[in-house]
């Protein structure tokens, strides 16, 4: 029986784990066996006292599931040395399923080709083939046991036009799931329900997408700024009318009418994918269409930062216009927020599987980005760097999430729900924000690949 890293054991059985047993256990050390065929861990139970142990192995689909449990030790030490006679036997069992499940649901295999090599999507190749994302491949491999394929066409989606909107789910059930909720995929829609604790709330996925080609007023604008001039003048029309669009069209969609939505919170989820790199720069464009409101800053004589905001009417690109704010058109009461993450990317994926040790060892990743200052008198963010290598950092999905209320949301969405990130509201005119002490805006992975000799 070995150590292994809470975040490993985490990338195992997160997507197992029930979302209240952290209030029942506080776990204190992880293991597996050698071929981590089967894992565990020592918890206290926060009720009384007494220290447990706990055994999982995979079943049939390759998730893994409570195969054993014992409790009433006086000591962690004493639970981990029962523990190790539990692991060496259930380690030597010739079934690798331990026969938990005479009907699982098979995992998606989203890495064995299905379409020609023409139809590929360029990022699709990345991941599947990169020596660099080898960490990215293999945390997904871990998660794909666990999401069920609604609409039965997933994996070729994946593969091809869809990639970016499938990533990005797949990013939102591994955050849902770390925010210790419930989570399951509606028929037809939308994508996923969520429930703690008696509170509930659907949400549906979305992304802005490169322009199409009838497009005419965005076409040829994907390349990325090339100065912080035109980062903010990109920022005043073009991106509110980008993100606009697909939460426009979803807005159609009238999801309200389905389920027993017209009561329960509806949360649309977006992110940017309409050009390489966009998601660094973006979000700003976003909060400004969904409330109508830009916000000036000035410091005043004492040197105080002063926020002053302007109302915007609308957004124009050459013959396309559309009005500002999201939140008060018609329609938008039954849309309880947005979510948006510039996170929900290959290099997220790489990351986290990193510092739960997966992928080739001498692969080195390096992140650096910046990072929202807890300073009243802040106008600038700060910066952050740090080698991604297990024990060297942390890092959690729910990283850089913000999540944009709506001040006249029919349903409003309970913050509880959502306990670990960004919560912007709008009140008297102003967005007010509860930031959590690390909220990246955005950063830049770099991959070291060493030669082979």
């Amino acid at each position: 029986m070995k150590h292994i890293s809470q975040e490993r054991f985490n990338a195992y059985c997160m997507l197992t784990k029930d979302p209240l047993a952290e209030e029942l256990a506080e776990e204190l050390a992880w293991y597996a066996d050698d071929q981590e065929n089967v894992i565990a861990a020592v918890f206290r139970d926060r009720t009384d006292g007494d220290h447990c142990h706990l055994t999982l192995a995979r079943d049939e689909a390759g998730r893994y599931r409570c195969i054993d449990v014992s409790c009433g030790f006086e000591s962690p030490e004493a639970a981990a040395s029962a523990l190790r006679e539990v692991v060496a036997r259930e380690a030597s069992k010739q079934s690798p399923g331990h026969g938990q499940d005479s009907h699982p649901t098979v995992g998606l295999d989203l890495f064995t080709q299905v379409v020609d090599d023409g139809k590929l999507h360029p990022s699709f190749k990345i991941l599947s083939d990169g020596r660099g994302h080898s960490s990215g491949r293999e945390i997904i491999r871990e998660m794909m046991p666990h999401l069920e394929d609604v609409d039965g066409n997933f994996v070729e989606q994946f593969q091809t036009t869809g990639f970016d909107a499938r990533l990005w789910e797949l990013y939102l059930f591994a955050y849902l799931r770390e925010e210790r909720l419930g989570v399951s995929r509606p028929r037809p829609a939308p994508d996923f329900r969520v429930e703690r604790l008696g509170e509930v709330a659907y949400i549906e996925a979305v992304i802005a997408g490169p322009s199409k080609g009838a497009d005419v007023a965005l076409s040829g604008r994907s390349e990325s700024p090339k100065n912080a001039a035109e980062v903010r003048e990109r920022l005043n029309d073009e991106i509110p009318i980008r993100f606009g669009s697909p939460l426009y069209s979803k807005l159609k969609k009238e999801y309200w009418k389905l389920h027993d939505i017209g009561v329960q919170p509806l949360v649309l989820a977006i992110a940017d994918f309409h050009a390489e790199a966009s998601m660094l720069w973006t979000s700003t464009g976003l909060q400004e269409y969904l409330y109508g409101t830009r916000h000036d800053f000035s410091f005043d004589e004492a040197g105080n930062l002063v926020i002053s905001p302007l109302k915007i009417q609308v957004h124009q690109v050459g013959g396309k216009v559309i009005p500002s704010g999201f939140f008060f058109q018609p329609d938008s009461e039954h849309i309880s927020a947005v979510l948006f993450s510039n996170s929900g990317t290959i290099s997220k994926f790489t990351r986290m599987g990193k510092l739960a040790g997966f992928g080739d060892p001498a692969v080195k990743i390096l992140r650096l980005g910046t990072r929202y200052l807890h300073d009243p008198n802040a106008a600038l963010p700060a910066r952050f760097a740090h080698d991604v290598a297990p024990g060297a950092c942390a890092e959690t999905w729910g990283e850089g999430v913000s999540i944009f209320h709506n001040p006249h949301a029919r349903s409003p969405l309970p913050e509880v729900l959502f306990p670990s990130v960004a919560h912007h509201k709008f009140v008297d005119g102003q967005i007010r924000s509860h930031i959590p002490e690390f909220h990246p805006f955005g950063s830049v992975t770099t991959i070291l690949i060493p030669k082979e000799s």
